[in-house]
């Protein structure tokens, strides 16, 4: 999520020597600054120093380890920190930031490496609105932004848009699998099912995203898309993506006390 975060930047406008990024592993270190022609460097408080925004992406069990030893940097400048590890709660980095220090969360998801991220962000009410203006123009490199007015609903948005692609993408596959069985050969199955998934996609974010009326649209009383729709809803698939969707919030919140400081 970093690198197309600043792939994202550097599109939209951002001068290299804007960024700073703080990468402990070597190879990923040289790769960011060979990639992107910016400055790479292991030492966290270097790459922080004097920033006015933060950007935090790392894995949530690292989140508490990069921050506190920030704290003393972060109280001289006071930047906004925009979080995009999953699941740790804005208390739990506030308290890690030595406090004072403003706060956002922010739940992209992996087409953020394409430029098209949904983003769902939160931010506590006494943020400045300029602060979330920050945020936003931030976020907004890698996709659409959209803005939750309470801070447990980024667990909903985590199991929703930000674990989703891997449920388009299982359909997909099981689409492919099933055309193979048909009497597709396995490539041009395979072709087929990403070739919809793509489509589908451009045209459910190129009109007013009414999905409904897309789907029915498609659907031909007594052709073929009405017999596979029904055979779905004989099979359960609403209480099954129901449930999925409910599992992957409930382990998002078990996550998210996995953090608690």
């Amino acid at each position: 999520m970093g690198r197309a975060l600043i792939g994202g930047l550097l599109r939209s406008g951002t001068r290299p020597e804007q960024l700073s990024v703080a990468e402990s592993q070597a190879s990923a270190r040289a790769a960011v600054a060979r990639d992107f022609g910016i400055t790479a460097t292991a030492d966290n408080a270097a790459a922080v120093a004097g920033a006015t925004i933060v950007v935090l992406a790392v894995k949530p069990q690292d989140a508490a380890t990069v921050l506190r030893p920030l704290a003393a940097a972060f109280a001289a400048v006071r930047p906004l920190l925009i979080s995009v590890a999953a699941g740790v709660r804005i208390a739990a980095l506030e308290s890690w930031c030595g406090g004072g220090v403003p706060v956002i969360r922010a739940m992209p998801n992996r087409p953020a490496r394409v430029g098209a991220a949904a983003t769902a962000v939160y931010a506590p009410p006494a943020i400045a609105r300029d602060q979330r203006g920050a945020a936003e123009r931030v976020l907004q490199a890698v996709g659409d932004v959209f803005w939750v007015r309470a801070e447990e609903l980024l667990d909903v948005v985590t199991a929703l848009s930000g674990s989703g692609p891997a449920y388009f993408f299982l359909l997909a596959e099981l689409m492919a699998e099933a055309g193979t069985e048909l009497g597709l050969e396995s490539a041009m199955a395979q072709r087929l099912a990403a070739a919809t998934l793509y489509g589908s996609g451009l045209l459910a974010h190129s009109g007013d995203s009414d999905l409904a009326r897309l789907r029915e649209e498609v659907t031909s009383a007594g052709g073929t898309t009405e017999a596979a729709l029904r055979a779905f809803e004989a099979a359960g698939l609403r209480a099954t993506v129901r449930a999925a969707l409910a599992a992957a919030t409930q382990r998002g919140r078990e996550l998210a006390l996995q953090t608690a400081p």
